[in-house]
């Protein structure tokens, strides 16, 4: 299969190594430097795109895919404002696109799971929940994408709060504390604590392989799909 990787930071690399690995060819490498190449990308010589770049580029580099009909995947974060137009322009051309905050086989799993106990925990109003987002220094959205999901996931299901901010001080804002430290690649705690005890769940990365390899399965498996996909139609959950 023909892989391009918009986006050449950390992700990408590792993106790039595991595809070589699993038998993929790269057809292009787009960053900063070469923007230009983006514009080249078609179904004749790129099967899909894998999209890791940044907030404020994301959208252009997946509408310029899209409008010309090669697949995207997008693990950018920062940009999901601007989701519906992409979800138009995705309909429109008869495309194929799946973001996702990430694509960790494990962090899926995770969400899933808090989801679950958001859920049961509603039951529960003595228990007051808060996020913590732990990442590393070069991560540049604040709080990150995936502690946005789980925040989201937390106030569609529970009723005691309507809303989530950073390092919130109203009682129905959900709080999420967002740490960026030196060597950490990931790390999420949602806890849930009363005046009695506490129930945490926590994901953590121990490296970027998880998120590259989740990247390159999904991109193996949609190659044959069309519209607009998820994780969960991934995973089948």
């Amino acid at each position: 299969m023909n892989i391009a990787l918009v986006g050449y930071g950390k992700m990408g690399k590792s993106i790039e190594k595991l595809a070589i690995e699993r038998g993929h060819e790269i057809s292009a490498i787009v960053d900063l430097n070469n923007k230009k190449k983006l514009f080249k990308l078609s179904p004749n010589n790129t099967d899909v795109v894998i999209e890791f770049s940044n907030p404020s580029s994301a959208f252009e580099n997946i509408a310029a895919c899209l409008r010309q009909k090669v697949p995207v995947i997008s693990g950018t974060t920062g940009w999901l404002d601007q989701l519906p137009k992409i979800e138009s322009i995705c309909t429109t051309y008869n495309g194929t696109f799946l973001t996702s905050t990430n694509f960790s086989l494990g962090a899926n799993i995770f969400l899933k799971l808090n989801e679950w106990l958001s859920q049961v925990m509603r039951q529960f109003p003595n228990y007051k929940i808060n996020i913590d987002d732990t990442h590393h220094l070069q991560k540049l959205d604040r709080p990150s994408g995936t502690a946005i999901t789980l925040a989201d996931d937390i106030v569609k299901n529970h009723p005691s709060y309507n809303k989530w901010t950073l390092n919130a001080s109203k009682k129905d804002h959900l709080k999420i504390s967002s740490f960026r430290q030196a060597e950490v690649i990931g790390k999420h705690v949602v806890n849930y604590r009363s005046p009695i005890d506490s129930i945490e769940i926590t994901h953590e990365a121990q490296s970027r392989k998880g998120f590259a390899l989740g990247a390159v399965l999904v991109a193996e498996w949609i190659s044959d799909k069309k519209g607009i996909v998820t994780m969960n139609d991934f995973i089948e959950i």
